[in-house]
């Protein structure tokens, strides 16, 4: 069954009627002539302006595509919240292989799509756009962030975030083992690309064990040459298999949660970057049924959220930093509001986003 566009009914259901839906504006952008086709949702404005990134990601469908945005908005009007900011939740997403379509015709294309909504999304930087292409879309939109700072922006969001999720797995530590110390503690880290490598290094300035993997076989290539006591492994499927290990870090796509990875999970803590790490509803009741501790995803990967917002009033590395590093607090309040109402992490981190969304759409 298909709407009248002649995409699949069930994305529009997933809008209107889903609990996953309820999303403000959702906006399908094309021009032509550079071959751009991007998807632009809106989640929420209730905190303030919809802030969140821009994915180019080669998907199999149009209907993928709407799907992805729809629930990568949802996540960041929680993030947002969660992250004490005053904005709301957006994510746009660019359909194509970047390494194959990409250019500054179809970028400043976007830049005027995304200028079209008047300030209510402000865009940056996501998987498959950098600094560079931020560059470029602000050449049309004024409400672009995540730019070069010969540009007026604040660079590479992803050194926060890694910052971010340090701090989360440190509260991870404190709230399983008594101690925030990770050293000598044995971390998997999924995908050591823009945020993996940082949050690598972080863990081994403290002594941490660490092992990785990631598709780029170069990449793991190159971060082992540089610290030869990092431990590389085939895949994801190994990475979560690795005896004794006691954190888990997906720090690539979503989904990495799901009915086949977390019953044969060893790690006692999952603490990453990716967001969406959770499959499908349900998926944080197993993990806490196995006694996994699990760090809300779109909590600890708030860093680069923070930064980007920052470089809207004129950006200051220490500040964001210093904001940063609340996540170590932010988490550990999750995991005691989760202890007090008796329910999983993950539905804690949801309650309190949400309380403060309503309370802003009520005017408390």
């Amino acid at each position: 069954m298909t709407d009248v566009t002649g995409a699949p009914a069930d994305v529009l259901h997933t809008l209107f009627h889903s609990e996953l839906g309820g999303h403000e504006q959702v906006v399908l952008c094309q021009d032509r002539a550079s071959g751009l086709k991007a998807v632009i949702a809106l989640h929420s404005t209730a905190l303030g302006p919809a802030l969140g990134g821009t994915r180019f990601y080669p998907y199999a469908n149009e209907a993928e595509a709407v799907a992805d945005a729809l629930n990568l908005a949802r996540g960041m009007s929680y993030k947002n919240a969660m992250a004490g900011l005053e904005h709301g939740g957006g994510k746009a997403v660019i359909i194509g292989d970047p390494e194959q379509i990409k250019s500054d015709e179809l970028l400043l294309a976007y830049g005027r799509f995304v200028a079209s909504l008047g300030g209510r999304y402000v865009t940056a930087c996501d998987v498959g756009t950098y600094v560079a292409d931020m560059d470029v879309v602000a050449r049309e939109c004024r409400w672009t962030t995540g730019r070069s700072p010969e540009n007026g922006g604040a660079g590479d969001s992803s050194v926060l975030t890694a910052f971010g999720v340090y701090q989360g797995m440190r509260a991870c530590a404190q709230q399983l083992w008594g101690d925030p110390t990770l050293r000598d503690r044995t971390v998997g880290v999924a995908g050591v690309g823009k945020v993996g490598h940082h949050l690598v290094e972080h863990l081994l300035a403290e002594g941490a064990h660490v092992v990785v993997t990631d598709v780029r076989k170069d990449v793991v290539r190159a971060l082992t040459e540089r610290h030869p006591s990092v431990i590389a492994v085939a895949d994801t499927d190994a990475l979560i298999r690795v005896e004794n290990l006691d954190i888990y870090a997906p720090c690539a796509l979503g989904g990495a949660l799901n009915d086949e990875t977390v019953p044969v999970l060893t790690a006692r803590v999952v603490c990453g970057a990716a967001n969406n790490q959770l499959a499908h509803p349900g998926v944080e009741k197993d993990l806490a049924d196995r006694g996994i501790l699990y760090a809300p995803d779109y909590v600890v990967n708030a860093g680069g959220v923070i930064q980007v917002a920052d470089e809207l009033h004129g950006f200051d590395f220490e500040r964001c930093k210093e904001k940063a590093a609340k996540i170590f607090d932010t988490t550990l309040a999750i995991f005691a509001r989760a202890n007090e109402d008796g329910i999983p992490p993950a539905a804690a981190a949801d309650r309190i986003a949400e309380q403060r969304m309503a309370e802003a759409r009520s005017g408390v």
